[in-house]
């Protein structure tokens, strides 16, 4: 590297140790782990529903906790807990839910033949995510494309790894679940199917 180069943080790895989503297969196991709360993305839309109706944020409780403090939550560093895993188990994709959520961060790292079926009961949903939801009248479809609605973090494993790549992730301290699976897609690109 040039000493003028003043991009990012730049690495090396070895090819074969890439994770770029060519492994993911029909039948994977998709999980989730929870994030902290809305990851420092969608405060736009946020910040909408705040000025429309008109809240208080560091007034309003929800279950306990100030709204303003469920907002504003540090985001959840998943680094440690991943290295761990990839260590120890195959992991065919890893995608990191930020801005466009579910319905735009998972097909990033999905074969053109994938689609991810996500059960959006696997987890249960942060109460700021709802509170957004129903002050801001604000449809299903784009909560999953704005916010993480809880899911921080997606990670792609074969079939026969999830029991213990969930017994991984809870033992590195993550609230980690099953989201879904990946089934094959119909339209020969990568897609997200949310189920209900």
């Amino acid at each position: 590297i040039s000493q003028e180069y003043q991009g990012g943080p730049v690495g090396i790895a070895e090819k074969s140790e890439l994770i770029d989503g060519s492994k993911v297969a029909v039948g994977d196991t998709l999980i989730g782990l929870a994030s902290s709360g809305p990851h420092s993305n969608g405060y736009s839309l946020i910040r909408k529903v705040l000025e429309v109706t008109n809240t208080d944020a560091s007034s309003l409780e929800l279950e306990g906790e100030k709204l303003i403090d469920l907002l504003m939550a540090p985001t959840k560093i998943y680094v440690k807990s991943l290295l761990n895993l990839i260590s120890k188990l195959p992991v065919h994709a890893i995608a990191h839910i930020t801005g466009g959520g579910l319905l735009e961060n998972i097909p990033r790292v999905l074969p053109n033949n994938a689609t991810a079926v996500i059960n959006t009961k696997a987890w249960q949903r942060p109460i700021v995510f709802n509170w957004l939801q129903e002050q801001g009248n604000i449809e299903s479809q784009e909560m999953y494309r704005t916010l993480n609605c809880g899911v921080g973090m997606v990670i792609c494993v074969p079939a026969d790894a999830q029991k213990e790549a969930l017994e991984l992730l809870a033992n590195s301290g993550e609230k980690a679940f099953v989201l879904g699976t990946i089934e094959e897609t119909k339209t020969g690109q990568p897609q997200v199917q949310l189920n209900d």
